[in-house]
């Protein structure tokens, strides 16, 4: 598989009709996991679809290695909440049809298949239907049929947001492993900040509809083993969430605090 391709957002304005949807510009490098992270109904999933190709500008650019996304061929792929899968194919039928559609020679598709779901953790589920398979199971196979393509780019759209917390720390693990393999770029929304904390290269905040970019952080040395036991990821979650407003802002020696008060009042407990 090729490695991830560079994004670039100049300009872009879109909208339902009359209604402004958002107005952002962004450059994503190659290999780079960017989470967009913002209010519900802000813009987030109608940027990604834009990228896919699936809503056109009013104003502006959305381009994939320089490419407009109209003319982008194959490079980008969609991952939603709802796995999408075709529920009277099996779990290995699924990712075959995915190569199918990719060319790939009918003797050629069910190795190919049984490597990805090998890849993510479903060795031995290839006959399975959807509706026997649990839901964390289930996005696995989604994931699978998505590198079946082959993308530069993986727009993901709140792909963990249904699943119980166990299985979404599962899956966010095997993204990241996934990722690590394939170094593709990746866009992913979620309502999440911890998520956004632990997959990201960069946050992009964003305001409430039309979404705009209100503020990036970069996240040092990120998907670090334990980072989320540090006094940094707690900085970074305190200014996020005050940012978002959520939290009264605080100055930067106030953002990780060391007392069990202050443990108390950045976790949201009581």
């Amino acid at each position: 598989m090729s490695a991830g391709a560079r994004v670039r957002l100049e300009g872009l304005r879109l909208a339902f009709g009359d209604m402004p949807a958002a107005e952002v510009d962004l450059d994503v490098s190659p290999g780079e996991i960017v989470v967009l992270l913002g209010p519900s109904g802000c813009g987030k999933s109608t940027i990604l679809r834009a990228l896919a190709g699936l809503l056109r500008p009013v104003a502006g650019r959305a381009e994939v290695d320089g490419e407009p996304v109209g003319d982008a061929g194959g490079m980008c792929a969609m991952v939603f909440q709802e796995d999408a899968l075709l529920p009277w194919r099996t779990a290995g039928r699924n990712v075959e049809y995915a190569l199918k559609l990719r060319g790939v020679p009918r003797g050629e598709r069910r190795r190919q298949a049984g490597e990805l779901l090998t890849q993510v953790g479903l060795d031995g589920f290839s006959g399975y239907l959807p509706g026997q398979l649990s839901g964390g199971m289930r996005q696995r196979v989604q994931l699978a049929r998505t590198l079946a393509t082959r993308p530069r780019v993986m727009l993901m759209d709140e792909p963990f947001g249904a699943l119980d917390a166990q299985t979404r720390s599962e899956m966010q693990r095997l993204l990241v492993s996934v990722w690590q393999q394939y170094w593709t770029t990746i866009l992913f929304v979620t309502h999440d900040v911890d998520e956004a904390l632990l997959l990201a290269d960069r946050i992009v905040l964003l305001t409430p509809r039309p979404a705009r970019v209100a503020k990036v952080v970069d996240i040092p040395a990120p998907r670090r083993p334990g980072a989320q036991f540090e006094p940094e990821f707690a900085r970074h979650r305190y200014e996020i969430l005050a940012s978002m407003g959520e939290v009264p802002s605080a100055e930067p020696s106030q953002m990780a605090p060391e007392s069990p008060a202050g443990t108390r009042a950045l976790t949201g407990t009581e």
